[in-house]
């Protein structure tokens, strides 16, 4: 079994690229699962339900989010209404939406997908070591593919959390920085975990916005409005691969790709 994990979509520029190139490496590397976090997928900050099913539509099956979830009101339509697109799961349970799900692939296996939000130099939300145990406890009684998005600034956060995990599910993916990082691998117990996915948008930029602006603000300090990057388009991700009977992953690997508009 193989699942490509997509690093944050960020605007136009980053939907561009999962509609040129997701359908071909579908093809080529016999992708059965397509998961993509797409908090930034709306003009750099926020989806709307709209984007979510263009997503959808150019064959991502799952949509997982972070604290940019709730920048578009209009997204709590498409949190109630489908059940492939999370919020993280440590929100407060009154919050709409689910912070997991479980779909089937054409082959018939199972895969979960759980949502989470990291804490430290973020948001006080409810901790996610404790809250994914007990969440993964009631997935696992249904299928052993479990694939976790950590949505993390700090690094070691989501290093401890792999770790936490560690043959409990099939992957650990971190996201948020928009920086891919070169440290994919197996931990002993078979869990896949990298650090951080990257960004799939513009990288003639600081991390999808125009390098112009966010340079004005690093120097004056002052309120400047940022806006989206548009050229030297690529597409951050992984491709694990996992024995979808037991859940334990056997490889993971990063990909690069150019979308080449």
């Amino acid at each position: 079994m193989r699942v490509l994990f997509i690093g944050d979509i960020v605007g136009s520029p980053g939907r561009g690229a999962i509609k040129n190139l997701v359908p071909g490496i579908v093809r080529k590397d016999k992708v059965d699962c397509v998961i993509a976090n797409a908090e930034n997928a709306a003009g750099g900050s926020g989806i709307t339900p709209a984007i979510a099913r263009e997503l959808e539509g150019y064959g991502v099956d799952v949509i997982t989010s972070g604290d940019h979830i709730w920048k578009r009101k209009e997204v709590t339509e498409i949190l109630l209404d489908d059940s492939r697109v999370l919020r993280p799961l440590n929100y407060p349970r009154e919050t709409p939406g689910s912070g997991s799900t479980i779909i089937e692939t054409p082959g018939g296996v199972k895969i979960g997908v759980l949502n989470l939000l990291g804490r430290t130099f973020m948001q006080a939300v409810e901790c996610p070591f404790r809250t994914s145990r007990a969440e993964i406890e009631k997935i696992r009684k249904i299928t052993p593919n479990i694939f976790v998005d950590m949505h993390a600034e700090a690094t070691s956060e989501k290093i401890a959390l792999g770790w936490y995990l560690d043959g409990l599910v099939t992957a650990v993916m971190g996201t948020h920085t928009h920086v891919q990082t070169a440290d994919e691998k197996i931990l002993p117990e078979g869990t896949a975990f990298i650090t951080d996915t990257g960004m799939t948008g513009p990288f003639d930029s600081v991390i999808g916005r125009k390098k112009e602006q966010i340079l004005t603000r690093f120097l004056t300090q002052m309120p400047v409005r940022f806006e989206m990057a548009e050229r030297d388009i690529w597409m951050n991700a992984v491709l694990v691969d996992f024995d979808g009977k037991t859940g334990k992953a056997s490889a993971i690997t990063r990909v690069r790709k150019k979308w080449k508009n």
